[in-house]
C-alpha cells in the first residue's frame, strides 16, 4: 500500500516485474452518484474519491471533493516514465482516471517493437518493461484514491499490430487507432495502414479496450479549421464504421470531438452545432470532448480560458471523457504543474456546470437548420467518395484536410497514393489455406477439424497463456531507469534536492518578469536579467504585450547552477492549533478583548474579518472580544486605543507592501508600545499576505500570520501567549 506522506518506490514497482500480470483487463467508467456534499447536491457526479486534493476554494466548503461524472484524461509525455509514473500519482489525487501517455512521430516511423529506452524516439512507453512498469503502479495507485485509473497510449505506426497485442498483454485499457491518421499525418501506405487497422481492432476489442479516433487532427492541421466539419463527420463515419466491422462494440468506441474553432471567432454559433451534429450521427457510441490545440498558443491562461468555454459546450451536448490540454501543446515544456492545471480546469468546470441542462436548453428549431445543413455536406462527400471510387481513390485526389467547405474545394487537400508512401507494396494476399496458430486473429483462418482456438496447436498463445511472454529488462547500458535513479539516489543519500518541472530533480525554474519596453527589448533583457541572476539553458517560453510601447511580460525557463541542502533547511516553526474545546474553555475562565485593524493607507478589510468574525470561524467564537478600528488605521490609534480598552493584543493586518511598508508599520508599532510603556502588558501580531512569522518577529512582533491563516491558529497563539504571561 502507498503511503500518502512518501514518495512512490520506483525501485520497489521494478522490483519482480519480470513475473507481474495486469490484474484487469479493459475500460472501465467511472461510477454514477447523486448525493449531498456539505449540503450541496450533486446531479452530474460519480463516486468521491477514497484520497484527493480538492480545489483551492474548498476549504469554504469544508474541504468537499465532488468529482464530475465524466472521465477526465491527463496527457503525460516525459519520456522517463518514472518521472511518468510520479506524475500520474499526483494526477490522480486531483481527478485524472484516464492517463494518456503521448508521443512524437517516431513511433509512427519504426516497424517493430523496441525493447530499450524511449529516449530520441518521442517518449512512448513502448517497451514492455515501461509498460509494465506503469501498469503496476497504476494498481497501486488505484488502491490509494479509490477508483479505477484508465491507462492509455497509441496503436499506429507500421507496427501498429505488434503494439497492440502488446497492449493487450500488458493491461493497457485505451488507445488511438485511426488508419486515417496514419495515410493523412504519417505518411503511411493507405492499404497498409488499413490492414494493420484491422488486425489492431480485432486485438483491442479481445482486450475489451476503449479506442478514440483521430479525426480531430484535421481542424488541428487545416487552415481555416470550420471549414473541415463536413470532413470531420465523414472521418468519424468511416472509422466507427470499420471498427464495428472489424469487431468492436460501439460502446468501446470513442469519438475524438473537438470543437472547430475557438475565439476571438463568434465560436459557440459555429461549434455548438457541429457538436449536436456529432451526438446525433452517432449514437451508441462514445464522445471524448477535446479543446482544440491548434489555437494553443504559450498563454497559460488563454488555454484556461479555451478550456472552460469548451466544458461548457461539454456539458450542454454530453461526453462521456474530457480531456484536458495545457500550454504545454504551445510551449512544448511537459510539466508537472501543467498536467495538474489542465485536470483542475475540467473538474472545476464540470462540476460548477453540474444540472446545467435542468436549466438551459439549447433551441432545437433555431440549431437544426445548421444540423441539417452539416449533415447533407458529410453525405454529399460521402457520396463523391464512392462516386471516384472509394477512400483510397479520394485520398489520391487530395479530398482530405482541403481548405474548401465542402462541396466547395481549393485543391489544397492531403495526397497519399494508395500504392506508395511508407511500406508501399507490404500487403499480400492470403493462401487460399493459410493457418496461425493465434487467437483473435483477423480475417479467413483454416483451422484443422477437431480444434476449437488456434493456439491450442501450439499450446497457447500468449493472450491465453501469458507466461509465455519473453520479458527483456533493458537493452541501452548508457541511458536506463536504472541509471537515471541511480543519479537521483546519490542526490537523496546527500539529503539534496533541486527544483523539478519534468525529470526529477531537473533543476529547472521558472521566472516572470516585466519590462517598460518593446518586445523585442524586453525580451533580450528578460534573457540577460536571467543569465545575471546565474541560469543556464534558457529559453522564452511566453510573451505578453500589454502595450507596443509601455510593456511587455515575460517567462522564461532556465536551469539553476546549484543544490539545495535540506539537512540545513531552517524549518519554520508549525502552529500547533489547539482543540476547539480547550480555547473556549481558556477564555471562558479568562475574559480579554483584543483591538484590531488594517494599518497604514490600506483599505482591505476581508481577510480581518475572516480572522475575527464568529460567521468566518474567527476568534470571536472562542469568546474573545474585539474592537475593530476598521482600516486605514494609523499606527498610534491602534495602539491607543489597545491601551484605553485594557486590551490584551494588538491585531495589525498590512496587506499592502510597497516600499516594504509592512516592514516600517510593524517596526513603528512595536517602538510606539515602547515609548508608551505597553510593551509588556500587549501582545502584538501581525498579518497579512506578505507576512511571515520570522519576519514579524524580526521588526519587534510576537507572532507574524500569513496567506491561509485561520482564527483558529491566532486563538491558539493567544492561548500559549497569555498562559505564559500568567505564570
Amino acid at each position: 500500500m502507498l503511503d500518502p506522506n512518501k514518495k512512490i518506490d520506483i525501485e520497489e514497482i521494478l522490483e519482480n516485474l519480470e513475473n507481474y500480470r495486469p490484474r484487469r483487463r479493459g475500460w472501465t467508467w467511472r461510477q454514477p452518484w447523486k448525493g449531498k456534499m456539505d449540503g450541496y447536491e450533486y446531479i452530474q457526479a460519480s463516486e468521491p474519491l477514497k484520497n484527493s486534493i480538492s480545489l483551492p476554494a474548498a476549504h469554504y466548503f469544508d474541504n468537499i471533493d465532488p468529482q464530475p461524472d465524466l472521465v477526465i484524461t491527463s496527457e503525460i509525455a516525459s519520456g522517463r516514465f518514472e518521472d511518468d509514473i510520479r506524475r500520474m500519482r499526483m494526477a490522480a489525487w486531483h481527478g485524472a482516471d484516464h492517463i494518456m501517455v503521448i508521443r512524437t512521430l517516431g513511433q509512427s516511423h519504426i516497424d517493430g517493437l523496441m525493447e530499450g529506452t524511449p529516449e530520441g524516439i518521442g517518449g512512448i512507453p513502448i517497451t514492455r518493461k515501461q509498460l509494465r512498469a506503469t501498469r503496476k503502479a497504476l494498481d497501486m495507485i488505484e488502491d490509494e484514491v479509490g477508483r479505477s485509473v484508465n491507462f492509455h497510449s497509441y496503436v499506429s505506426g507500421v507496427a501498429g499490430p505488434e503494439i497492440a497485442v502488446l497492449f493487450a498483454e500488458e493491461g493497457v485499457n485505451g488507445a488511438h487507432q485511426d488508419p486515417q491518421y496514419n495515410v493523412l499525418y504519417r505518411g503511411i501506405n493507405p492499404v497498409r495502414s488499413f490492414v494493420d487497422a484491422a488486425v489492431a481492432k480485432k486485438i483491442m476489442s479481445w482486450a475489451d479496450m476503449l479506442q478514440i479516433d483521430g479525426a480531430h487532427n484535421a481542424n488541428a492541421s487545416a487552415r481555416v479549421s470550420w471549414k473541415i466539419m463536413p470532413e470531420l463527420l465523414v472521418q468519424h463515419g468511416i472509422n466507427c464504421l470499420y471498427s464495428v466491422k472489424s469487431g468492436m462494440k460501439k460502446e468501446n468506441i470513442a469519438l475524438s470531438t473537438v470543437p472547430p474553432t475557438a475565439a476571438p471567432t463568434p465560436a459557440m454559433r459555429i461549434n455548438l452545432p457541429y457538436a449536436v451534429t456529432v451526438r446525433e450521427l452517432f449514437k451508441g457510441y462514445r464522445f471524448r470532448a477535446q479543446m482544440n490545440t491548434k489555437y494553443i498558443e504559450s498563454d497559460l491562461f488563454d488555454a484556461t480560458r479555451m478550456h472552460m468555454i469548451d466544458a461548457f459546450v461539454t456539458r450542454l451536448t454530453g461526453a462521456h471523457l474530457q480531456s484536458t490540454i495545457t500550454p504545454d501543446e504551445g510551449r512544448n515544456v511537459p510539466w508537472h504543474i501543467n498536467s495538474i492545471r489542465g485536470i483542475e480546469t475540467a473538474k472545476h468546470a464540470l462540476v460548477a456546470l453540474d444540472g446545467l441542462t435542468e436549466y438551459v436548453k439549447i433551441d432545437k428549431k433555431k440549431i437544426n437548420e445548421k444540423v441539417r445543413e452539416l449533415k447533407m455536406r458529410a453525405i454529399l462527400m460521402l457520396e463523391e467518395i464512392i462516386e471516384v471510387g472509394g477512400y483510397f481513390e479520394a485520398v489520391e485526389q487530395g479530398f482530405f484536410v482541403d481548405n474548401g467547405y465542402y462541396p466547395e474545394r481549393i485543391g489544397d487537400g492531403i495526397k497519399r497514393k494508395k500504392d506508395g508512401e511508407i511500406a508501399g507494396n507490404t500487403v499480400v494476399p492470403r493462401d487460399k489455406d493459410y493457418m496461425a496458430p493465434v487467437c483473435e486473429h483477423f480475417g479467413y483462418n483454416n483451422l484443422p477439424k477437431g480444434i476449437k482456438k488456434p493456439c491450442d496447436l501450439v499450446g497457447g498463445c500468449t493472450l491465453c497463456k501469458p507466461e509465455k511472454i519473453k520479458y527483456i529488462d533493458e537493452l541501452d547500458e548508457t541511458d536506463n531507469v536504472s541509471l537515471r535513479l541511480k543519479a537521483d539516489e546519490e542526490l537523496n543519500d546527500k539529503g539534496l534536492i533541486k527544483p523539478e518541472v519534468e525529470w526529477s530533480n531537473d533543476g529547472t525554474i521558472q521566472l516572470d518578469m516585466t519590462f517598460a519596453a518593446n518586445e523585442e527589448i524586453a525580451e533580450v533583457a528578460a534573457m540577460e536579467t536571467a543569465k545575471r541572476l546565474g541560469l543556464t539553458d534558457m529559453n522564452v517560453i511566453h510573451k505578453t504585450v500589454l502595450h507596443p510601447s509601455e510593456g511587455t511580460y515575460v517567462e522564461i525557463k532556465g536551469k539553476i547552477p546549484f543544490e539545495i541542502d535540506t539537512k540545513n533547511l531552517k524549518m519554520p516553526e508549525k502552529i500547533d492549533v489547539l482543540p476547539d474545546d480547550e480555547i473556549t474553555k481558556f477564555f471562558k475562565d479568562h475574559e480579554i478583548s483584543v483591538v484590531a485593524g488594517t494599518v497604514g493607507n490600506d483599505e482591505h478589510s476581508v481577510g480581518m474579518r475572516e480572522i475575527l468574525d464568529i460567521k468566518h470561524g474567527g476568534i470571536e467564537k472562542y469568546g474573545i472580544k474585539y474592537v475593530y478600528l476598521g482600516t486605514s488605521v494609523p499606527v498610534e490609534k491602534l495602539l491607543d486605543a489597545a491601551i484605553e480598552t485594557n486590551s490584551v493584543a494588538v491585531l495589525a493586518s498590512m496587506i499592502i507592501t510597497h516600499n516594504d511598508v509592512h516592514i516600517h508599520n510593524m517596526r513603528k508599532l512595536s517602538d510606539l508600545a515602547i515609548e508608551k510603556g505597553a510593551r509588556d502588558r500587549l501582545i502584538l501580531i501581525a498579518g497579512g499576505t506578505q507576512i511571515t512569522n520570522d519576519l514579524a518577529k524580526s521588526a519587534g512582533m510576537d507572532a507574524g500570520f500569513g496567506r491561509g491563516t485561520h482564527g483558529t491558529d491566532v486563538a491558539s497563539f493567544l492561548v500559549k501567549a497569555l498562559t505564559k504571561k500568567l505564570r
